[in-house]
């Protein structure tokens, strides 16, 4: 094995598709699943327990070159847009297709079925997405025209560069137009390498290789087998013993990491960033944190370093609401960052800014804040969430962990039916459109703590147009400045974990600046 350096932290090297190996036909991958995916429907979930075992069915217009670790403009290549071109003004974005393409029941792809997912995504279409949690991710899309069988272009209201980078995202599948969307939630059809097979609640999901897949040669794969399994320690365990190829990604903790290093020696294991924060949702709208001061003593409580220390024995990053450099293109400088009240490293001073909030508001070490966190019922929630109450007690809030399984999570907090939240944001793309609409926008359904600043919203939209990277760079550090004073959505760390695998296992390259665009699997390989 080989060791390189990645973000600060010594990781073993996974070979990429890239590298010339004599890559094998055959067998059937097995990854364990760390919990039941609410649906099969990517466009109408909000997880990569989702994007994970589905991706692979799919084919986008475009895609992260699936061989290179970083997602960056400058690598986004066709899938089934063979070419794409822009209008003299930015406002037209015109796809040439791939021709001969069939959906995986046989029926032929179109420019139609390209307007019909832009329908749903858009909320034109009849009927409507049980749930759209991307729906401003297309807020600027104005209308998608069929230009005969084999181009589509799509009309925007404003000049919007980031629109290619949005559309590569595992969470931007096309869609058949013949099939209702109530049956891709559970028996989903493709375009991609693999086949549904079935989908058994709390068991397991099957896939199987698409013989007919319009890129020759591809996949290697026969199939590819997810079992649930929430217990992280016995999933583990099942990997070592050989029942499973590859964990669930990212899932590998860095204490964990040795233990599996030191039962089997032979795996080979990834530890990266993956533009995943942990961070609080708290709900403004209901007492007590209604009121901005108790909000404000909350952040101020924060020890990130001691999250990052227990967690992750040091390797992982502070930062704001923008994955930090060198694995994120946007993250605001450190110096900026540790300006912002609550985000420097003088922990004892501001918790003693905390106290004095409480006592204000009448609280004190006779007079604690009952408090009940609501997390997700998997380890990367439910393990912070523990600190995070350990560490409220500093200011005399007694806090009792609410555990809310994953197919409940998200409609729970959606509804805002919570307090204060421990969550995690894993962003589909590293860019300020997706995180900034998504999570922080007046009317995104993803924006659960009910923030709304109109002026920042207008920020938004600036950066959105601008053209010039450094200039855009500018704005975004603004705008997270101001996201981060407000408590938008407070940062507690942005992750690092990792992936651990059997070493015939190839092809697989785990991407270090998102969580959800790098499961085609059409590359991976097993070499036994």
């Amino acid at each position: 094995m080989r060791l390189v350096l990645v973000g600060g932290l010594v990781v073993t090297l996974v070979f990429g598709s890239s590298v010339a190996l004599a890559q094998k036909s055959g067998g059937v991958l097995k990854m364990y699943h760390r919990d039941n995916p609410p649906s099969a429907s990517i466009l109408e979930e909000a997880t990569n327990s989702v994007v994970v075992p589905f991706m692979s069915v799919f084919n986008n217009l475009v895609i992260y070159d699936q061989g290179k670790p970083q997602n960056s403009p400058q690598d986004i290549v066709p899938d089934l847009a063979r070419s794409w071109t822009w209008s003299p003004d930015g406002k037209a974005l015109t796809f040439k297709l791939q021709e001969g393409v069939k959906w995986h029941d046989g029926q032929p792809f179109t420019a139609k079925d390209v307007v019909c997912t832009f329908d749903l995504l858009t909320g034109k279409a009849e009927p409507k997405l049980r749930r759209n949690p991307r729906t401003t991710w297309y807020g600027n899309v104005d209308t998608v025209t069929a230009n005969g069988d084999h181009e589509v272009t799509v009309t925007l209201k404003r000049p919007q560069p980031s629109l290619p980078a949005l559309l590569a995202s595992g969470y931007a599948p096309i869609y058949p137009c013949h099939v209702p969307s109530a049956q891709m939630r559970t028996k989903p059809i493709g375009t991609g390498p693999f086949k549904f097979v079935e989908f058994k609640q709390n068991e397991g999901i099957k896939l199987a290789k698409n013989t007919d897949y319009w890129k020759k040669g591809r996949p290697y794969l026969d199939g590819i087998e997810f079992t649930i399994v929430p217990n992280r320690a016995t999933a583990m365990l099942s990997l070592v013993s050989g029942k499973f190829d590859i964990t669930f990604p990212w899932e590998v903790t860095i204490p964990l990491l040795a233990d599996i290093k030191s039962q089997m020696p032979t795996a080979q294991c990834v530890v990266t960033s993956m533009n995943v924060t942990t961070n609080l949702i708290v709900n403004r709208e209901a007492p007590p944190f209604d009121n901005p001061d108790l909000r404000r003593a909350m952040v101020l409580a924060l020890d990130r370093k001691a999250f990052i220390d227990i967690l992750s024995q040091g390797n992982a990053d502070v930062g704001g609401t923008m994955q930090p450099p060198e694995a994120g293109y946007w993250g605001m400088p450190s110096a900026m960052l540790a300006a912002v009240p609550g985000y420097g490293p003088d922990v004892t001073k501001n918790r003693e800014e905390a106290r004095a909030i409480m006592t204000k508001l009448g609280y004190g070490p006779d007079k604690r804040l009952p408090l009940k966190v609501s997390t997700r019922g998997i380890s990367i929630y439910k393990d912070p969430a523990v600190i995070f109450a350990g560490q409220l007690k500093e200011i005399w809030i007694d806090a009792e962990i609410d555990i809310i399984e994953t197919s409940q999570w998200f409609a729970k907090v959606g509804r805002k039916a919570y307090s204060v939240g421990l969550n995690t944001t894993g962003n589909g793309v590293d860019d300020p459109d997706q995180n900034y609409f998504e999570n922080f926008s007046c009317k995104s359904e993803r924006n659960y703590t009910g923030y709304c600043n109109p002026e920042i919203d207008k920020l938004f939209e600036v950066q959105s147009a601008e053209t010039d990277f450094e200039k855009r760079k500018k704005i975004v550090w603004e705008i997270d400045r101001k996201l981060l004073e407000d408590g938008a959505r407070p940062v507690i760390m942005w992750n690092r974990s990792g992936t651990c695998m059997q070493p015939y296992v190839k092809g697989y390259v785990q991407q270090i600046n998102s969580v959800y665009n790098g499961f085609r699997f059409e590359d991976v390989w097993l070499d036994r």
